[in-house]
């Protein structure tokens, strides 16, 4: 078990524990024949050691594979209704489902003082059920949205500008934009005021669409966008927009004002062709500036089809929706379920559990109230999730972290062979299972890297199928994902139907296709997923961008290794590597993804400079497990910003790391010899993380290189 710390067990304990194993190994006996003939393990170890992608090419310094799998009924279907835009697959959708469910937001009655213990007093929402618009409203709501944008002067193939967080109306936005052939610029709604102004100011745009909550922040940025003339805003389910404050001559519109102007429009929709600019995705910059990716129709659509064929539709599936819109992964995932007739249900971190901020005492959080089947996440969100329940088993009493801990590997153990244990999932997961609503069936995760152990914690204790795909902004998000009948971890699966995958020797690194056992290279990703380029810069577009044998390519900068059955493992970045003065190669983000399952780390920064022989590395801790190891030390109690300047709590911290990397099976020059705990929690607002939470290691090095001079020096 992750991150529970082995501690020697009461004699009654082991008493009962041995008691426990006693009686499982009888019912196992009674009951394995039953379990055999329904559950078909060997079945199961077939189809998870299947080869699912295949050598199409070897050359001396590149080896290329492509998926062996057929396309699904969906991808089938949206050949056969001739699908080839984002337009014409809104309507297809709507057509199709009609007055089923599409887009469901939660209706919030009101917003009350609630006291805390300690005298303080939070607001908190009033919340009631899910009001839901059928796919025929949304497809409507979508037109008159886009007719709308027409009579405010809005022009076909000029940019429109959405900074806006998740929410349906985002969505329904985009497909009227879509409509009118108007490309969406999409902005993350957590980068900062210059970052926000240079999309706007490089895309030449006069329209932006925001929210309520994001509306007051133009009153600084107008200033820095002179182009902008209109303003269109989603409304608050409870307050009024202020309107006033704003440069001079500047409309600020409402969302369901645009739309009443677009009902009693005239104006036709204006397809677009599959050529035709869809959307202009500003990255998050985890390495510089933010750049916008330039993602035509056709690119969306060609995702779309391999999301067909790779994640698994079932009838009465239900997703959770709060990831960013702006981010490709989430709006693509989205657009799978309204394809295949799937509702989402809105929600937001604040929101989402009945223990999350915004949620009264006593009343629901969305994900009990939505029960939803299917959730997107990106691996940060995972980590939480499994450090919460080691947190949670490791507070529990020594009986119930015992018993959990022998659950967890019981069922870890039979997993292995193929086998699931239902009745343990009843009486030992289902309280774990109930924290997302408790029919959760799926989770996909994207954005980064999966630790394995995260993988594997999440799996059994939700008792779902989790996997991980790889795909970047440049690649509309595609390029591999994990069959769902793959019962490995660490991997992010085969390609997906469609695209290529090549790697190539990258000598620097030492990463060449004749290493052994596995073929090891740069990621090269090829097909009709592989954007347009990046907007207004043909120099990066010449650099990262290659037309070679009738196929548009990428060069990922990721280092990737091939398995036996055709899928690959992500096992470096280019950027990430360090050379140290003894000449030892550093993978930094590797190092990180291993100390970031360590009970202490909320997250981390891994530094090496090259003249030196070791690295260093910045640290956000966990505040209660940091409490925890300072009441360990025996020292007084204090607040987590003292307990982060404490030099003895920060040689504790770094005892741990040590330890914990020992386990991971890190090399010693991998382990940093000085650490410093950052008091700060690294958010995207702060502009140290992307939207998919993945550290910004220029920004954080910027941000704290005094304190890396320091530990240097130390």
């Amino acid at each position: 078990m992750i991150g529970i710390a082995d501690k020697p067990e009461s004699w009654w304990v082991s008493a009962v524990l041995r008691t426990i194993r006693a009686v499982a190994l009888v019912f196992d006996i009674i009951t394995f024949p039953i379990h055999l003939i329904l559950q078909r393990p060997w079945r199961k170890r077939a189809l998870s050691r299947r080869i699912k992608a295949r050598v199409i090419q070897t050359t001396q310094n590149s080896i290329t594979v492509q998926s062996v799998s057929s396309p699904s009924d969906l991808h089938l279907r949206l050949v056969r209704d001739g699908v080839t835009s984002m337009e014409s697959m809104l309507r297809a959708a709507a057509s199709r489902w009609a007055q089923r469910p599409c887009l469901g937001t939660r209706t919030v009655h009101g917003e009350e003082d609630e006291p805390q213990p300690n005298g303080r007093v939070f607001k908190k929402f009033n919340m009631g059920d899910y009001k839901w618009r059928s796919y025929v409203d949304v497809e409507k709501e979508a037109r008159h949205f886009g007719a709308g944008l027409r009579e405010l002067g809005c022009k076909p193939r000029e940019n429109v500008v959405m900074f806006a967080e998740t929410r349906a109306e985002w969505m329904i936005a985009a497909h009227g934009c879509f409509k009118q052939s108007i490309p969406v610029v999409t902005i993350y709604a957590t980068l900062g005021d210059d970052a926000i102004a240079h999309g706007i100011n490089e895309t030449e745009v006069s329209t932006v669409i925001t929210t309520f909550d994001l509306l007051p922040k133009f009153k600084k940025i107008l200033a820095k966008t002179p182009r902008v003339e209109t303003i269109i805003f989603m409304e608050d389910q409870l307050k009024t927009a202020e309107r006033s404050g704003y440069k001079e001559g500047i409309r600020i519109i409402g969302y369901k004002d645009v739309l009443q102007k677009g009902a009693a429009s005239k104006i036709e929709a204006v397809p677009p062709s599959p050529g035709d600019t869809a959307i202009v995705m500003y990255t998050s910059g985890s390495t510089g500036v933010p750049k916008g990716v330039v993602l035509s129709h056709r690119n969306m659509l060609a995702t779309l089809k391999a999301f067909a064929d790779a994640v698994p539709i079932r009838d009465g599936d239900l997703l959770m929706g709060f990831l960013p819109l702006a981010h490709v992964f989430e709006l693509l995932a989205e657009s799978l379920c309204i394809i295949g007739g799937v509702p989402i249900g809105y929600s937001t971190p604040l929101t989402m559990l009945d223990s999350s901020s915004k949620i009264m005492k006593g009343t629901k959080g969305d994900a009990t109230i939505l029960q939803p089947t299917c959730i997107t996440t990106v691996p940060l969100i995972m980590d939480r999730i499994s450090k919460g329940i080691t947190d949670k088993v490791s507070r529990s009493g020594e009986f119930a972290s015992a018993f959990f801990k022998w659950a967890y590997t019981y069922k870890q153990t039979w997993m292995r062979r193929g086998y699931d244990t239902p009745l343990l999932n009843k009486i030992m997961f289902s309280k774990v299972r109930a924290l997302l609503g408790g029919r959760v069936r799926l989770m996909i995760s994207g954005g980064a890297p999966l630790s394995p152990d995260t993988h594997a914690q999440v799996r059994i204790c939700l008792c779902c199928d989790v996997i991980a795909g790889y795909g970047l902004t440049e690649t509309t998000s595609c390029a591999t994902v994990m069959c769902p009948l793959d019962r490995s971890t660490g991997r992010v699966g085969a390609p997906t139907a469609g695209t290529h995958v090549r790697l190539t020797d990258w000598h620097e690194g030492g990463y060449r296709v004749d290493n052994k056992p596995f073929p090891q290279g740069e990621i090269v990703i090829g097909g009709e997923c592989v954007a347009e380029g990046y907007y207004k810069n043909p120099e990066k577009s010449k650099e990262e961008f290659i037309e070679t044998e009738g196929r548009r390519w990428f060069r990922s900068g990721d280092i990737g290794e091939l398995h036996h059955d055709g899928c690959i493992k992500i096992i470096d970045r280019k950027k990430d590597l360090v050379k140290l003065q003894a000449g030892e190669y550093v993978s930094l983000g590797k190092v990180e993804a291993e100390l970031k399952t360590c009970p202490i780390v909320e997250n981390i920064c891994v530094y090496g400079d090259s003249t030196k022989t070791y690295t260093v590395a910045l640290l956000v801790a966990n505040p209660r497990n940091l409490a925890d190891l300072a009441a360990r030390l025996g020292l007084p109690e204090t607040d987590f910003e003292q307990l982060c300047q404490n030099p003895v709590v920060e040689k504790a911290v770094l005892k741990e790391l040590a330890e914990h990397a020992r386990k991971c099976g890190l090399e010693k020059f991998e382990v940093p010899l000085a650490v410093k705990l950052v008091t700060e929690v690294w958010s995207p607002d702060m502009g140290l993380v992307t939207a998919a939470f993945k550290i910004k290691r220029k920004d954080i090095q910027e941000r704290y290189k005094e304190d890396i001079k320091r530990m240097y020096a130390s």
